[in-house]
């Protein structure tokens, strides 16, 4: 079984492979940082599953994500993200992840969820689970939070605002032009009904958005 591991820190790569490896020694797990070596990694080898990060300096793991489900729509994705499952884990499970767990999920915890999705499962945490079954009698079950209703690139922009980032940092970091930066950031405080940056950036903070 050979795994791709995903994220942009060596010390979380290391402390999951040594998770890992304690209950699965006979995995051979592979490390890369960005979105794009993993993508390029997925072109040239097969590979039985992959655990991605959603912050990564490239790309945002979402859109990785879909470009690795473009090129292997088969390949299973867990995604290890330091964000809440509130924020991205819905998102994640639609773009077809095979499971959403966060990074201070126990170790046993990732291990199970690595076990289930190798034999062709999925997995969510039971607390993930049993929000989705209360989603299911709601007639919009997309709303539960207030970002709820940006789009993938609009939350991409939103976090990067509220961590701090001018408008050409992240411009060069989504690979957009400054004017469409400028348009997203209008939508969001439109949707939000925001006013200012300041906000924003107030309400990427108080909702757990930034890194």
């Amino acid at each position: 079984m050979k795994i791709l591991l995903v994220d942009d820190h060596a010390l979380v790569r290391r402390g999951v492979v040594h998770v890992l490896s304690e209950d699965l020694p006979d995995l051979t797990i592979v490390e890369k940082g960005t979105a794009q070596d993993a993508i390029d990694a997925v072109q040239s080898v097969h590979w039985n599953l992959i655990i991605l990060d959603v912050n990564l300096p490239d790309k945002s793991g979402l859109d990785a994500l879909k470009d690795i489900k473009r090129i292997c729509p088969n390949l299973p994705v867990l995604i290890l993200s330091l964000y809440p499952e509130a924020h991205y884990a819905r998102r994640a499970l639609k773009a077809g992840a095979s499971g959403y767990l966060t990074k201070d999920t126990a170790p046993e915890e990732v291990t199970n969820a690595v076990k289930r999705i190798l034999k062709g499962g999925r997995y969510v945490s039971a607390a993930l689970a049993e929000q989705l079954a209360a989603d299911l009698g709601t007639a919009a079950p997309d709303a539960s939070e207030p970002h709820e209703v940006l789009s993938d690139r609009e939350l991409e922009v939103l976090r990067l605002i509220g961590s701090g980032n001018t408008p050409t940092q992240i411009a060069e970091q989504l690979a957009l032009s400054i004017k469409t930066v400028s348009t997203y950031r209008a939508r969001i405080l439109e949707k939000l009904n925001l006013r200012t940056t300041a906000e924003l950036i107030r309400f990427a903070v108080d909702h757990q958005l930034t890194k």
